[in-house]
């Protein structure tokens, strides 16, 4: 099917860019804290020290929530990112605090959503790691068993339990989380914020972070802020930030697709009788959701590294290609539905695939790289670290991420050639599991 009819975008298909942009900074102020970056973590950072009653200022480039906070799957997911028997293995007493961290992550976030007054169309399905070939049915039962060992909430069912089509043998329902429309969640904290006390700078690009005495100075393209202490939540943006510890995270674009309006009852025909949002088993899973508007959303399954500074753009016609290959694969019998809207966005990969905090130097703190899983974590991350900032006792959901070094190994993994293997090896599982069938 020809992918003419598909209209590729710079910005989130969830939501439209908003039109009261707050004015960017103009000279020089100071205050108690500055946070930098206006996603998910930072939004909910610089909420919470307004809230405590600190003087916080807030820089972002470009509007709040115009990353990957607005622009991924909506899928609120209470697992860790990353293979769970990997993390178990490598990190055998960090691990259930980890799980911990994760769903309690979901919590907080769902708590947030009542508090906003906007209508992000949430709805509690939990999320399925769906299998797609024998091999990951058995890896989701091992995954199930380790998860539940951890202390996490995990069930493992066949496709017709977990209410999936036919070309799923079956997975594995985390029951914590769900689904919603992330624009107009981060649209929603973004308005929050705006009310609040916090001092709000948009369109203000910062160039680096500095020491100068007991205070922090925050240069930006037009100013500066003098600060008691910085928060640098930049996520995958750090790279073009001076300040942050080298390595921290990797910036990685994930494209995602929509299709046309689905006719009501037909994904109950070919079985997809769950609500529940699906990821598959692969090495790079690809993401599917049904969506209030009747439309099916998909993504990742292809990765891509940044190269030299991050900057937004449209999804390569090459990767959306090969992301509706793989939807027709795994949903032959809706060929005919049409993608009809792309787009995409950088998210952050840490070396390690948690989510990290810590603190760079004396009173410059990081919070960076939720790997995929941010729509949940972030808030969390966000408002555990502004407590911290606030002079709160290190919380033990924040222990289980805090880095007390701020020296990061490269990865092997996180380079173009390992990235393309990794996706080839991938579809040439999915070839065998065809011609050998379940």
């Amino acid at each position: 099917m020809s992918n003419s009819g598909i209209t590729y975008s710079a910005h989130s298909g969830w939501a439209d860019t908003p039109t009261d942009v707050a004015p960017g900074l103009d000279g020089d102020t100071t205050c108690d804290v500055a946070v930098v970056g206006g996603g998910l973590a930072g939004m909910a950072a610089a909420l919470r020290l307004a809230e405590r009653g600190l003087d916080v200022v807030l820089l972002e480039a470009g509007f709040c929530g115009t990353g990957a906070s607005s622009r991924n799957a909506g899928q609120l997911t209470g697992a860790p990112a990353g293979d769970p028997e990997l993390l178990s293995a490598l990190h055998p007493r960090r691990f259930p605090p980890l799980v911990r961290f994760a769903e309690r992550a979901v919590h907080f976030t769902e708590g947030l959503l009542e508090r906003l007054d906007t209508d992000c169309e949430y709805e509690p399905t939990g999320n399925i790691g769906a299998a797609v070939s024998l091999g990951q049915l058995r890896r989701a039962r091992r995954k199930a068993r380790i998860l539940q060992k951890g202390g996490g909430e995990a069930e493992f069912g066949d496709a017709r339990e977990l209410g999936l089509p036919d070309s799923f043998l079956g997975g594995i329902l985390e029951p914590v989380g769900g689904l919603l429309n992330p624009g107009k969640f981060t649209l929603g904290l973004r308005a929050e914020l705006l009310r609040s006390r916090a001092r709000v700078f948009e369109d203000t690009a910062v160039e680096a972070v500095e020491r100068q005495g007991s205070r922090v100075i925050v240069r930006a393209n037009r100013g500066r802020v003098r600060a008691e202490r910085v928060l640098l939540a930049t996520n995958a943006y750090s790279r073009s930030l001076v300040g942050p510890p080298a390595r921290l995270a990797t910036p990685v674009w994930v494209s995602m697709v929509e299709t046309e309006p689905v006719e009501p009852g037909r994904l109950e025909e070919i079985g997809w009788t769950s609500r529940a949002g699906i990821a598959t088993q692969h090495n790079l899973m690809q993401s599917f959701r049904p969506t209030p508007r009747g439309t099916i959303t998909f993504g990742v399954r292809r990765l891509q590294l940044g190269r030299g500074a991050v900057v937004d753009h449209e999804p390569p016609r090459p990767v959306v290609q090969d992301l509706v290959r793989g939807f027709h694969e795994r949903f032959p019998s809706l060929r005919d539905v049409a993608p009809r809207r792309a787009w995409g966005g950088w998210v952050a990969l840490t070396p390690s695939w948690l989510p990290v905090a810590g603190e760079a130097e004396s009173n410059v703190f990081y919070g960076i790289g939720c790997n995929g899983h941010g729509l949940a974590q972030a808030p969390y991350l966000g408002t555990l670290l502004a407590d911290r900032i606030a002079g709160d006792e290190l919380h033990d959901d924040l222990r289980a991420v805090w880095r007390q070094r701020s020296w990061f190994a490269p990865s092997p993994v996180f380079n173009s050639p390992a990235l393309y293997a990794v996706w080839a090896v991938d579809r040439l599982s999915d070839r065998l599991s065809r011609r050998t069938g379940p």
